[in-house]
């Protein structure tokens, strides 16, 4: 049995900044608190406390005078900074710049009268941060079932959330674009406002779609590792599990079922943007030096 894992999983560059930037505020050995989990894996989420992070909420600021709190990969709402200065509290930002940069797209066509529309989940903590911009006024939609809610008279531009998938959001652009008398397409590129703009959607995470289909074709098997809270990879586990049925999804080691690896001669070990590099090796590690000990004679 050959275990190999994903050459394009794990971490986006946007999760690897954040975690090289707590580990670097860490290693003066000073306290360092997380605004919400720095990422939704708790293997790593385990790995960082170890280290001295601590996951904190808003709710938590009143009691922080004088700490220091990051803000993680998602980013925040100008809210947060304000509450923030207002306790004393030190912001370590870590927010990843293409959100940044959607932010401040988003807060610019806000303030010249633009009705906002985010093409993503209301809850997700990105999200959460692009409506702060909107001071809560854009509508998120998650589906083209939902675009109804859209003025259809008013100038009105479209954004995505970074992790949103491509397809549905050119198909939600085109619907739009037969509704609303003035739609443009939000990008990260100042210069790029017309129908065929390019989206806002993160191009390392889109571009992961086709690569990932292709490994889980390639192996008779596919273990995909991610955080069970993790977006990201509940969309990529369906997808893996579209192109290959004996794809299976766990958290840590512990959860490997020997009976999942019968008959298979190539086994694939993926993971979502939030899924570590050095939990998906363990996982392989585990595969290799004891499932195929009963698997194979």
């Amino acid at each position: 049995m050959k275990v190999t894992v994903d050459s394009f999983s794990g971490f986006c560059w946007g999760v690897v900044r954040t975690v090289e930037i707590a580990e670097q505020e860490l290693s003066d050995g000073q306290q360092l608190y997380s605004l919400g989990e720095i990422i939704h894996n708790p293997m790593e989420i385990r790995r960082l406390e170890e280290k001295g992070l601590q996951t904190v909420t808003h709710a938590d600021f009143e009691n922080l005078r004088g700490a220091r709190v990051l803000i993680r990969a998602h980013g925040e709402p100008p809210e947060t900074y304000k509450k923030a200065e207002e306790h004393g509290i030190t912001i370590i930002d870590a927010t990843c710049p293409v959100v940044t940069k959607v932010q401040e797209r988003i807060r610019k066509f806000y303030l010249q009268g633009y009705q906002v529309v985010i093409f993503g989940k209301r809850d997700h903590a990105e999200v959460i941060g692009l409506l702060g911009q909107t001071n809560g006024e854009a509508i998120v939609i998650k589906s083209i079932e939902e675009a109804d809610k859209v003025a259809l008279k008013r100038k009105t531009v479209l954004f995505s959330q970074t992790t949103m998938d491509k397809e549905t959001f050119h198909n939600l652009k085109r619907v739009l674009e037969q509704r609303v008398d003035e739609l443009v397409v939000g990008s990260i590129e100042e210069e790029a406002l017309d129908f065929h703009a390019k989206d806002t959607i993160c191009g390392q995470v889109a571009g992961r779609d086709k690569k990932i289909r292709e490994f889980a074709k390639n192996n008779d098997v596919v273990i995909f590792v991610a955080g069970r809270h993790s977006s990201n990879g509940k969309v990529l586990f369906d997808i893996v599990r579209s192109e290959n049925p004996r794809t299976y999804f766990i958290e840590d080691v512990p959860e490997l079922k020997e009976e999942w690896f019968e008959g298979a001669e190539r086994v694939g070990v993926t993971g979502a943007t939030s899924t570590p590099q050095w939990l998906m090796e363990k996982v392989r590690r585990e595969i290799e030096s004891k499932v195929t000990e009963t698997v194979i004679p």
